[in-house]
C-alpha cells in the first residue's frame, strides 16, 4: 500500500486538528446534516438513505435513493477552516454500486459563517472547494478539483481520472501551504503539481514582447517545389477522360431517330492530374519563428494562493450537491483535517479495514447473479426445446 510521502499513519502518532469527520454509521447524522428545502421543488428532490448496501465492509453509508434527481446535504463543521499557513485534506469513500450512469459525487467545502443557510443550500452556495468524482458516459469521467479564487470557480487545467468501477474508492486531496497539491484514490496519487502550474489562477509570468514581430525575411516553409523541375512535354495532352474502348453502339440504334451516337466517357488510366513540380526541402528554410517574451507587468505573485479556506474565506461547513440520474451512489468516511498522517490513520481504520471484506461481499454477490442468469438462460432454452419438440410431434400427427 503506499502512503503520500512515504509515510505510515499510525494513530498513537498522529497528532493534527480535524474540522470534521463523519462515518454515517447510526442516525446520529440527522442531528447535524440538513437537506435543502427551498433549493428545489420538493418533487425533484431525491431521499437520502443510510444502509449497507448490497456488499459493503461491515457498516453503513449514505446512499442517493431516487431516479433522475437532485440531492442537497451539508452540515457545520466541528471546527470552521483556516488554513492560513497550513495544509489542509479533504478526504471521503465514494461507491457506485449502481455503476453510475450519469451523475455527480463530489463534496464542497463551504464558506458562509453564521450567514450559511442550510435550508437554501445548493449548486448557486459559495464554496472555496470542490472536489470529487464526476461521472456521464464515456465523455466525462473525471475527478474534479475546482477552487475559488477571488470570487472565480477555477478548475483544474487537465482532466484528473476517477475510478468507475461498483466498489468503494478512497479520494483524497492534500492542498498543501507551499502552493502545491496532490490528489489521491485509494492512497495512491494520480495528480500532484504546483497550483500555479496546474490552474489559471494568476497572470502569466511571461508574455510575448508586443514590440517584437516576425522579419519579413524570415523563411518559414520547409519545403518548397523544386525549380529545376520541369513539366514533361505533352503532359497536358492527356486527357481526364476518354470514350469506353469497350462499349459499342447497340444494335436497335436509329441515327435518325437517336442521333449519332457517342461512346460513353470513363476515366482515363494514363490520365495523372494536373502537373506538380516535386518538393524539395527549402535551402533557405530557418525554422518557426518564436516570439521573444518579456516578463509580464501584470503578474503578481501570491505566496498564499493555496487559502482557499483561509483569512476572510474560512470555510465552515461541508455539503453534497448533486444530480444523478440513476442513484445509489454511496457515501461514507469524510475527514476534513490539517494533517494528512491524520488522514491516512482513518483511511487505516475505515476504508483499508472494510476493503477486503466488500471486495469478498461484492464477487459473492456477482456470482449469485451470474448463477441466476445462467438458471434463467437454462430454463428459456428448456423451454424453447419442450415448445420445438412440442411442434415437432404436432406436424407428425398431421401426417
Amino acid at each position: 500500500m503506499k502512503f503520500s510521502l512515504g509515510l505510515l499513519a499510525l494513530p498513537s502518532l498522529v497528532s493534527g486538528t480535524v474540522y470534521f469527520k463523519e462515518s454515517f454509521n447510526d442516525d446520529s447524522y440527522e442531528k447535524t446534516w440538513t437537506q435543502p428545502a427551498s433549493w428545489k421543488p420538493k418533487g425533484d428532490m431525491g431521499a437520502w438513505q443510510r444502509t449497507e448496501g448490497q456488499w459493503h465492509g461491515g457498516d453503513t453509508s449514505l446512499q442517493t435513493s431516487e431516479n433522475a434527481r437532485f440531492y442537497g446535504f451539508s452540515a457545520p463543521l466541528t471546527t470552521p477552516v483556516d488554513n492560513d499557513g497550513k495544509d489542509l485534506v479533504v478526504q471521503y469513500t465514494v461507491k457506485h454500486e449502481q455503476r453510475l450512469d450519469c451523475g455527480g459525487a463530489y463534496i464542497k467545502l463551504l464558506r458562509g459563517g453564521d450567514k450559511f443557510d442550510a435550508d437554501k443550500f445548493g449548486g448557486d452556495s459559495e464554496y472555496g472547494i470542490m472536489f470529487g468524482p464526476d461521472i456521464c458516459g464515456s465523455a466525462t469521467r473525471r475527478t474534479h478539483v475546482i477552487f475559488t479564487y477571488k470570487g472565480e470557480n477555477k478548475l483544474i487545467e487537465k482532466d484528473v481520472r476517477c475510478e468507475t468501477d461498483q466498489l468503494s474508492h478512497l479520494y483524497t486531496l492534500h492542498l498543501k501551504s507551499d502552493n502545491t497539491f496532490d490528489v489521491l484514490i485509494d492512497n495512491k496519487s494520480v495528480r500532484s503539481g504546483s497550483l500555479e502550474d496546474e490552474f489559471k489562477f494568476l497572470e502569466p509570468k511571461e508574455i510575448e514582447d508586443p514590440a517584437q514581430s516576425k522579419p519579413d525575411d524570415w523563411v518559414d516553409e520547409r519545403r518548397i517545389p523544386d525549380p529545376d523541375d520541369e513539366k514533361p512535354e505533352g503532359y497536358d495532352d492527356v486527357p481526364a477522360e476518354i470514350p469506353d474502348p469497350e462499349a459499342s453502339k447497340p444494335e436497335d440504334w436509329d441515327n435518325e431517330d437517336d442521333g449519332e451516337w457517342e461512346a460513353p466517357m470513363v476515366k482515363n488510366p494514363d490520365y495523372k492530374g494536373a502537373w506538380k513540380p516535386k518538393m524539395i526541402d527549402n535551402p533557405d528554410y530557418k525554422g518557426p519563428w518564436e516570439h521573444p517574451k518579456i516578463a509580464n507587468p501584470e503578474y503578481v505573485a501570491d505566496p498564499k494562493l493555496y487559502q482557499f479556506c483561509g483569512g476572510d474565506n474560512k470555510c465552515t461547513h461541508v455539503g453534497f450537491e448533486l444530480w444523478q440520474v440513476t442513484a445509489g451512489t454511496s457515501f461514507d468516511d469524510i475527514i476534513v483535517t490539517d494533517s494528512i498522517a491524520e488522514a491516512q490513520a482513518f483511511a487505516e481504520e475505515t476504508f483499508f479495514k472494510k476493503q477486503d471484506k466488500e471486495k469478498k461481499l461484492y464477487d459473492d454477490v456477482q456470482e449469485k447473479e451470474r448463477e441466476e442468469a445462467q438458471r434463467k438462460a437454462d430454463e428459456e432454452a428448456m423451454k424453447a426445446k419442450a415448445k420445438a419438440d412440442e411442434e415437432e410431434d404436432l406436424s407428425h400427427d398431421e401426417f
